[in-house]
């Protein structure tokens, strides 16, 4: 496996990767000599899968046959030292002619306009931006084992192809991990005599894998975006909400150790990084969190502490308790060398009396309150900017005809809510009227279409799972996906 991972992130370019310089050369040789052609062409699959997600398969197929004869060509005994880099010349020179067919790239023009090693090396740094939701659907266990059976080789190039385009995110050890389970489990079950029953046990046995494979795509996906600090942020609101009762002292500690922990695991090519950090992370919040929630308990109970990780993520937003109103930073405050976490505070207070107002209006005001710390507080007059920001607000909330909330007019109350909150968030209108789902006093026209409070916090997901299976997974997959 760790010779596998090594050869990835060489190919992980495609054909501009190959840059010409003997150590490329000689370490791509070595590990097709290792690994043998078929192994090789495999993770190339994978590789370009990852870089190219919105490629067609047969696109793919074009760059995968290039790749690997030029890798079978010139990694034999006695091949011409020139012959790996007049070869990855030729491949970035196929790539910029009009009828290429390898994946396409906007990008590729620019690149195409420079030359030599400038050229591949820009090649080289293309890639497709992640899918916002994986495209790939399991088939039926019949639709499965008839495609299987057809063609063995094609049906697994098809499904390295799919979820490795669709789950680009996961950790490269854990992608790797499961398509190679996914891929026995078909071999296995479709030449046996009890097929469903084979499917069943098979799929139970890997769901550890299967599930690891959707929430490490999904949220290292998000570290990817939000960086590590909006990361934390963002975790931190959703435990806040799932356990409203918990401090910020309880939880921010947490928060601080899942962000390192998707910091370090995300790009690691270390067999084990995810489940054995996720393991500690899941003992830390096992150790610190269930005699404050039954649910939490729960949770905590089973020996996986991987399965337990995906009971908590799984879990819904709490109803809200009944707290009293949040304090409020002062201006001198959230301009502090403490501003930036009293800021974050004050958020984490809103998410656990407003439990369920969606991650993406949170990190909304999160945004927020970072731009406006930091246009004010390197001002020559921090207040005069914070209140001016808080009186032009103001005015745009009254032409609107929003009431303004109970001693609006001005002081702590009124400078907070413009600081950290748009208009139409304002603290009122906050107070969701009937807490997880009926929707009163919140204002969804706000939102980006298709984030209404009932179809935001998890959608169900199509993979054609067994009945039993499904059953049984369904809940904690949908969320940890779409959470």
């Amino acid at each position: 496996m760790r010779a596998a991972l090594a050869l990835l992130l060489l190919l992980g370019a495609a054909c501009a990767e190959h840059r010409g310089k003997a150590y490329v050369r000689d370490k791509v040789c070595q590990e097709f000599q290792a690994l043998g052609k078929e192994d090789f062409r495999t993770l190339t699959i994978i590789a370009n899968s990852r870089k190219f997600s919105n490629a067609t398969f047969e696109e793919i197929s074009h760059l995968v046959r290039e790749i690997v004869s030029l890798a079978e060509t010139c990694c034999t005994e006695g091949a011409d030292p020139s012959c790996y880099d007049d070869g990855s010349s030729a491949l970035s020179a196929k790539s910029c002619s009009g009828d290429s067919p390898f994946p396409d790239h906007p990008g590729t023009a620019g690149c195409c306009a420079q030359e030599g090693l400038e050229q591949k090396l820009c090649l080289a740094a293309l890639q497709h931006p992640p899918q916002q939701l994986p495209r790939y659907l399991q088939p039926s266990n019949e639709e499965l084992c008839q495609a299987f059976k057809e063609d063995p080789k094609d049906f697994a190039d098809r499904f390295l192809h799919d979820y490795a385009s669709s789950y680009g995110q996961a950790p490269l050890p854990v992608l790797l991990g499961s398509t190679r389970t996914f891929l026995s489990m078909v071999s296995t079950c479709c030449i046996s005599s009890t097929p469903t029953t084979c499917f069943l046990k098979e799929k139970l046995e890997r769901q550890t894998i299967s599930l690891l494979t959707l929430m490490s795509n999904r949220l290292c996906s998000r570290f990817t975006a939000y960086g590590k600090d909006k990361f934390t942020f963002s975790y931190l609101t959703s435990l806040a909400q799932k356990m409203p009762g918990a401090s910020f002292e309880d939880l921010f500690p947490l928060a601080e150790d899942a962000a390192e922990m998707f910091s370090e695991c995300c790009d690691s090519v270390a067999e084990d990084c995810m489940q054995k950090k996720l393991s500690e992370h899941t003992a830390k919040a096992c150790g610190a969190l269930p005699a404050r929630d039954e649910r939490f308990a729960d949770c905590c109970k089973g020996k996986n502490l991987m399965q337990n990780y995906f009971c908590i993520l799984a879990l819904p937003p709490a109803p809200a308790l009944k707290l009293p109103e949040a304090q409020k930073p002062t201006n001198e405050q959230l301009c502090s060398e403490e501003g930036a976490r009293l800021a974050t505070r004050y958020l984490f207070e809103l998410a656990r009396r407003h439990t369920s107002v969606p991650d993406a209006l949170l990190c909304k005001l999160y945004d927020i309150s970072k731009e406006v710390r930091g246009e004010c507080c390197s001002a020559k007059d921090t207040s005069a900017c914070l209140d001016s920001k808080a009186a032009g607000q103001l005015d745009a909330e009254d032409a609107r005809g929003h009431p303004r909330a109970a001693g609006a007019a001005g002081g702590a109350a009124s400078r907070l809510r413009l600081h950290l909150l748009p208009p139409q968030l304002a603290p009122p209108l906050l107070r969701l009227q009937g807490e997880r789902g009926a929707g009163g006093g919140m204002p969804w026209g706000f939102l980006p279409a298709g984030l209404g409070a009932q179809r935001f916090f998890c959608r169900r997901t199509r993979s054609k799972y067994t009945k039993e299976y499904r059953q049984r997974h369904l809940d904690v997959q949908r969320c940890a996906l779409q959470r």
